[in-house]
Protein backbone atom coordinates (compact mmCIF):
# COMPACT_ATOMS: atom_id res chain seq x y z
CA UNK A 1 0.00 0.00 0.00
CA UNK A 2 1.19 3.36 -0.97
CA UNK A 3 2.16 6.15 1.79
CA UNK A 4 1.64 9.69 1.97
CA UNK A 5 4.75 10.85 2.77
CA UNK A 6 4.31 14.00 1.97
CA UNK A 7 1.86 15.10 4.03
CA UNK A 8 3.59 17.63 6.52
CA UNK A 9 2.19 19.89 9.59
CA UNK A 10 2.10 23.12 7.55
CA UNK A 11 -0.10 21.43 4.82
CA UNK A 12 -2.25 19.69 7.50
CA UNK A 13 -2.58 22.88 9.14
CA UNK A 14 -3.54 24.81 6.18
CA UNK A 15 -6.01 22.01 5.59
CA UNK A 16 -7.71 22.19 9.02
CA UNK A 17 -8.21 25.84 9.06
CA UNK A 18 -9.91 25.16 5.72
CA UNK A 19 -12.33 23.08 7.45
CA UNK A 20 -13.36 25.49 10.25
CA UNK A 21 -13.49 28.40 7.76
CA UNK A 22 -16.25 26.27 5.98
CA UNK A 23 -17.83 25.02 8.88
CA UNK A 24 -18.19 28.72 10.26
CA UNK A 25 -20.02 29.14 7.16
CA UNK A 26 -22.98 26.62 8.02
CA UNK A 27 -21.28 24.00 6.37
CA UNK A 28 -20.95 20.41 8.42
CA UNK A 29 -18.99 17.42 8.03
CA UNK A 30 -20.81 14.32 6.77
CA UNK A 31 -17.05 12.57 6.38
CA UNK A 32 -14.19 12.76 7.24
CA UNK A 33 -10.93 11.09 7.15
CA UNK A 34 -6.90 12.20 8.72
CA UNK A 35 -4.66 9.20 7.16
CA UNK A 36 -5.91 10.74 3.48
CA UNK A 37 -6.76 13.83 4.97
CA UNK A 38 -9.89 14.48 2.88
CA UNK A 39 -13.36 15.68 4.64
CA UNK A 40 -17.05 15.68 3.01
CA UNK A 41 -19.33 18.95 3.72
CA UNK A 42 -22.73 19.55 3.18
CA UNK A 43 -24.35 22.51 3.50
CA UNK A 44 -28.87 22.50 4.13
CA UNK A 45 -30.48 24.84 1.63
CA UNK A 46 -31.32 28.11 3.26
CA UNK A 47 -35.26 29.64 3.94
CA UNK A 48 -35.67 33.37 2.31
CA UNK A 49 -38.31 35.96 3.10
CA UNK A 50 -40.19 36.33 0.33
CA UNK A 51 -41.97 38.87 1.51
CA UNK A 52 -39.32 41.15 2.29
CA UNK A 53 -37.83 40.76 -0.87
CA UNK A 54 -41.25 41.38 -2.62
CA UNK A 55 -41.39 44.87 -1.02
CA UNK A 56 -37.59 45.40 -1.83
CA UNK A 57 -38.41 44.53 -5.14
CA UNK A 58 -41.61 47.04 -5.34
CA UNK A 59 -39.72 49.84 -3.82
CA UNK A 60 -36.77 49.59 -6.21
CA UNK A 61 -39.36 49.41 -9.15
CA UNK A 62 -38.12 45.64 -9.95
CA UNK A 63 -34.50 46.61 -9.48
CA UNK A 64 -34.31 44.23 -6.46
CA UNK A 65 -35.70 41.25 -8.41
CA UNK A 66 -32.15 40.55 -10.23
CA UNK A 67 -30.74 39.98 -6.47
CA UNK A 68 -34.26 38.13 -5.46
CA UNK A 69 -33.48 35.35 -8.42
CA UNK A 70 -30.02 35.07 -7.72
CA UNK A 71 -31.22 34.01 -3.84
CA UNK A 72 -33.87 31.75 -4.93
CA UNK A 73 -31.17 29.76 -7.45
CA UNK A 74 -28.22 29.75 -4.88
CA UNK A 75 -29.49 29.67 -2.03
CA UNK A 76 -32.22 27.04 -2.74
CA UNK A 77 -29.76 23.89 -3.22
CA UNK A 78 -28.25 21.46 -0.55
CA UNK A 79 -24.61 22.16 -1.49
CA UNK A 80 -21.90 19.23 -1.01
CA UNK A 81 -18.17 20.07 -1.19
CA UNK A 82 -15.30 18.05 -0.78
CA UNK A 83 -12.05 19.20 0.50
CA UNK A 84 -9.01 17.43 0.93
CA UNK A 85 -4.76 17.34 0.25
CA UNK A 86 -3.76 16.38 -3.34
CA UNK A 87 0.06 14.49 -3.72
CA UNK A 88 1.70 17.58 -3.58
CA UNK A 89 0.38 19.21 -0.26
CA UNK A 90 -2.02 21.79 -1.63
CA UNK A 91 -5.36 22.13 -0.32
CA UNK A 92 -8.37 21.54 -2.80
CA UNK A 93 -12.32 22.32 -2.54
CA UNK A 94 -14.72 20.54 -5.41
CA UNK A 95 -17.96 20.23 -5.75
CA UNK A 96 -20.11 16.84 -5.14
CA UNK A 97 -22.64 15.25 -6.85
CA UNK A 98 -25.88 15.01 -4.87
CA UNK A 99 -28.28 12.65 -4.51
Amino acid sequence: MESYHLINEKNLDRFHKMLLAKKRNGFIIIEHNEKLPYAVLSKEKTQINHPFHLFLTVITLGLWSIVWIYFILSLLQKKDILVALDEDGNVFQEKCLSK
